[in-house]
């Protein structure tokens, strides 16, 4: 990330106020609360992110290039991150539902989603490994996903994905794969109804 450029670095700062760093580019954060205050990242360019927590609503849209480390998302971070292309997330704890919208370029590596209701709705070329998520309508009309170790306790998820593989997972989850295209299972436990159209064991 970065393609070389001399990022400025922020180190364990208090933000309040209303898109306290709009339009930021080329920065490392470290140790930062974004409390109060919409969309503290909005349009963002070239961000890294450790040890960083967002406490309001819609911290990171219409972004790209994304990197975020043992962050956390509390349960008003509503609507997080949408719109966002290139992002990658380690070691976060993510407390607030509906995240991720229609972004694209995405990993996800050792993510808890607390409340994953309505997320991952729309979002194409994702990857997750060893992601926990509690919410219904988990990863809906997503397509090309590569999930490994995926634990997941959430009604009719993966509703409409088109081209998928998941591996080495356990899904808790009745309504799974409703009207999905190309999902292939492999190592995999499902426990609940799920829709068989084009899934491939």
């Amino acid at each position: 990330m970065g393609d070389g450029k001399k990022m400025k670095e922020i180190h364990q700062e208090f933000l309040t106020g209303e898109r306290a760093l709009f339009q930021g580019k080329d920065l490392k954060i470290y140790d930062t609360i974004f409390d109060d205050g919409e969309s503290p990242l909005k349009e963002s360019r070239n961000i890294e992110l450790y040890g960083s927590m967002f406490k309001w609503k819609y911290p990171l849209w219409y972004a790209k290039d994304i990197k975020a480390v043992d962050c956390t998302w509390f349960e008003m971070a509503r609507d997080g991150i949408w719109y966002t292309n290139h992002i990658r997330m380690e070691d976060a704890a993510i407390a607030a539902p509906k995240n991720f919208r229609r972004c694209k370029d995405l990993i996800l590596k050792d993510v808890t989603f607390a409340n994953a209701a309505e997320t991952l709705w729309s979002c194409s070329d994702v990857t997750m490994e060893n992601v926990t998520a509690k919410g219904d309508y988990f990863a809906m009309n997503s397509e090309n996903l590569t999930v490994s170790g995926l634990t997941l306790y959430g009604n009719y998820s993966f509703d409409g994905v088109k081209n998928m593989e998941i591996k080495n997972s356990r899904l808790l989850s009745k309504g799974a794969f409703w009207n999905s295209e190309n999902v292939t299972v492999q190592g995999s436990f499902i426990s609940g109804n799920i829709w068989a159209g084009t899934l491939k064991t």
